[in-house]
């Protein structure tokens, strides 16, 4: 079922944006109406990265008014296998600026609006006021949780993108739906995975393509919702396959025991960053980078172990550990081989599922199990800089 259009057109287009978007307007369903109505609409896209480098740069070239960019990291080098909207002269520069010039390439009649900052409740309302529809290209669920409750509590519709190895799904969610189908994200997922559930691409990886698949699909149902033509995916999950070149739909129905979304609240506690347990591991019980490097060069006897995955072995390591995958050690069928008789050290890629492993561990008995804060990443930084990161 089609939506009512959600923006109205602009009053015009000038001589040169009718020979831009010609192609648009000899579509019937498009025409002159819904390109004044792209060119009059405001869009936000949270994320100038995977998902919203070719969200941002269709949504240019679509004609969309203005758009925002809401991003605070900095362009790295291992952000260019997928991120497109950014290249190699711009790693170091902040996303947003560099997200902002490619734009400016792409469409100069685009109005860019940039928040180069880290979204939280303390800021969401007031980022989301002035805009139609958001577009949330996150990659973490605490974030993909703000979203969906300012989005609601504003009254607006979101688009939802989300992308993991070959696999992609998307979905819009809008709770005041004119057609009276509102949903929220909440009725998809009520809750989030348990800390360390669900790899993050930075953990498990991603097909770079893949970024282009969902996020050309995101970008139409935000011409869809703008322009209301044909029907959006408010209601229906769509799943992506790259293997196996499959799409699916799985529908979305109103979960009645939903709690209604009436305030912010601290997501990053909600989510759990970490578990608690991990948490409590860690303190006391976390040692550098360098303190590692100097039981090293003391020569001192302990057992270094990497809880990543071989794949992302096979692109780093440090000198003298020995790989067990972290799932291996949360599923204890690893405890018996593990030295008892000597110090363990235990890390990861950045501290995250070293922690999970080590409150593990303790629980098991290896009371004096330690893990490296910020884990490979401060390796290199700090030790090792002439090794690649990722």
């Amino acid at each position: 079922m089609a939506l009512p259009p959600l923006v109205e057109p602009a009053a015009e287009l000038t001589k040169d944006e009718v020979e831009r978007y010609s192609r648009h307007l000899i579509i019937p369903d498009v025409g002159m109406a819904g390109q004044k109505r792209l060119k009059n609409a405001k869009v936000l896209v949270v994320g100038a990265g995977g998902l919203g480098s070719p969200a941002l740069l269709y949504l240019a070239a679509a004609g969309v008014g203005t758009l925002g960019i809401v991003e605070f990291d900095e362009v790295d080098a291992s952000n260019l296998q997928r991120q497109i909207i950014h290249g190699q002269s711009d790693v170091g520069r902040p996303k947003a600026e560099s997200a902002r010039d490619s734009i400016k390439e792409v469409n100069p009649y685009v109005e860019v609006r940039l928040h180069q900052l880290r979204l939280d409740s303390s800021n969401v309302m007031d980022v989301f006021a002035d805009y139609d529809l958001i577009l949330d290209g996150t990659d973490n669920f605490a974030t993909r949780y703000l979203v969906n409750d300012a989005a609601v509590l504003s009254g607006k519709p979101y688009v939802w993108g989300s992308i993991f190895r070959f696999e992609g799904q998307a979905s819009v969610f809008w709770e005041d739906a004119p057609n009276g189908l509102g949903l929220n994200y909440r009725d998809l997922y009520p809750e989030p995975p348990p800390p360390g559930m669900v790899p993050s691409c930075a953990e498990g990886g991603v097909l770079g393509v893949l970024c282009a698949s969902i996020g050309s699909i995101m970008v139409n149902e935000a011409i869809k919702l703008i322009t209301g033509i044909g029907e959006p995916l408010l209601g229906r999950l769509m799943i992506y396959d790259a293997l196996e070149m499959t799409y699916r739909q799985v529908k979305i129905r109103k979960d009645p025991d939903t709690p209604k979304i009436t305030e912010l609240i601290d997501y990053e506690a909600f989510c759990g960053t970490v578990s608690d347990d991990a948490q409590q591991a860690a303190i006391g019980n976390t040692i550098t980078a360098l303190e590692l490097k100097e039981m090293i060069d003391a020569g001192k006897d302990f057992a270094l172990i990497d809880v990543r995955e071989q794949n992302e072995w096979d692109i780093v390591n440090i000198p003298g550990a020995q790989l067990i995958p972290k799932d291996r050690i949360l599923s204890g069928e690893v405890l018996s081989e593990l030295p008892q008789d000597k110090p363990i050290v235990l890390h990861c890629k950045s501290g995250a599922r070293s922690a999970e492993a080590l409150a593990v561990l303790h629980k098991a008995g290896f009371s004096d199990a330690v893990h490296v804060g910020g884990g490979v990443l401060a390796w290199i930084k700090q030790v090792e800089p002439d090794k690649p990161t990722y």
